[in-house]
């Protein structure tokens, strides 16, 4: 069976793990956790970039540096990962859902500022497959309304809109490190923010709610309980791990852009044929190649590839079931406007095997099988 994620691993993780294990230090904000920040800041000039826990946990720190309270309304699509709209929730926000762009799968820019009302707070555009929302668009949306921009980067790392790092453009960036992304550390995220009002802030609130990280500088003599805060420090462990990915980072986006581009060189002839779309990138965006999909016709023309290509040894996937229709997008959100491609293109969408150490023969197999599929 041909796997469709497996972690990246490019040699010197143990190594460093090792280390870490032997500098005695395994909590975090240890010598792996510097150098990872330190790499982010410096790669995609970021003002401050904290490793968290999850990329969910970067997204409930920037709710509530956004000040979230009761009743604030959030705007965000429908079709994203639920903790996108959980960080939210989680401060009694009210979700309001708007449609997607059929061509990126990203939140249609046109639609946000009708859905925006006086409790209005924050957008959330959510950089789908590594590809930038109208970034533009949004910021200026923003500006005009006194919103903050929070940036559901998790599939966005090491991707550009106009030269700028997905994740450094809103007020806050939000990464993941999981196992299922380009680089990971098994469950990790990052919070980035330019800004310097935030970093005291959001260092109480990333460390329990303490001065500890001023107390480890020697900017105070003992650390006490400043405010509200909890636990979002990844061990050193984890930063080991990631450090080593980003070491080989450009090995690792090298292998994952060869994939994709023969899966696009390779399936454009059924796309011309009509039978697939294949993804579509704007020309202001440069994309990290996160993830190849493809769109058929429909949920059943997709449904019998899926199980098609699984019986030809092939794992693919479909991806989000869009929130707005399950139990709790009811219960906390609102659809603003019409589902007019939300649901359609969602149902439509098959990710295809990707992942670093992917053999090229296997890659080769999926579009040859793809091929011979005779359902479209």
């Amino acid at each position: 069976m041909i796997d469709f994620n497996r972690p990246a691993y490019v040699g010197r993780e143990l190594e460093y793990i090792k280390n870490a294990v032997h500098r005695g230090m395994l909590c975090g904000d240890g010598e792996y956790t510097k150098r990872c920040s330190a790499w982010m800041e410096e790669r995609f000039h970021a003002g401050h970039v904290m490793l968290t826990t999850s990329c969910t946990h970067a997204l409930e720190m920037a709710a509530y540096l956004c000040e979230i309270e009761p009743g604030d309304e959030v705007i965000m699509p429908s079709y994203t990962f639920v903790s996108t709209a959980d960080a939210f929730v989680l401060r009694q926000a009210k979700i309001v859902f708007v449609d997607i762009r059929p061509d990126t799968m990203n939140m249609d820019e046109k639609l946000i500022e009708q859905a925006i009302t006086d409790r209005t707070k924050v957008i959330v555009p959510v950089h789908y497959a590594g590809v930038a929302c109208e970034m533009d668009t949004i910021m200026k949306i923003a500006r005009k309304y006194g919103l903050k921009v929070v940036e559901d980067a998790a599939q966005g790392v090491d991707a550009f809109y106009k030269g700028k790092a997905l994740g450094t453009i809103g007020d806050f960036g939000c990464y993941s490190f999981h196992e299922t992304k380009n680089y990971t550390m098994g469950e990790g995220g990052a919070l980035l923010y330019n800004d310097d009002r935030y970093q005291e802030k959001a260092e109480i609130l990333r460390e329990k709610g303490t001065d500890r990280s001023k107390f480890f500088r020697g900017q105070v003599d003992k650390y006490r309980w400043m405010d509200y805060g909890s636990s979002y420090l990844p061990s050193e462990l984890n930063a080991a791990y990631l450090f080593a990915q980003l070491e080989e980072r450009e090995k690792i986006y090298n292998k994952r852009m060869e994939i994709y581009e023969y899966y696009h060189r390779n399936l454009a002839h059924l796309a011309a044929e009509g039978k697939i779309e294949q993804p579509f990138v704007p020309e202001e965006c440069i994309h990290n190649a996160h993830m190849y999909y493809i769109k058929v016709h429909d949920m059943e023309v997709r449904t019998r590839l899926i199980r098609y290509l699984r019986e030809k040894g092939i794992c693919s996937v479909f991806h989000y079931v869009p929130l707005h229709s399950a139990p709790a997008g009811v219960k906390y959100g609102r659809f603003a406007g019409e589902d007019v491609y939300t649901t359609k293109e969602s149902e439509r969408l098959v990710r295809l095997p990707m992942f670093y150490n992917l053999d090229m023969e296997d890659v080769k197999y999926v579009t040859d099988t793809i091929d011979q599929f005779d359902g479209f």
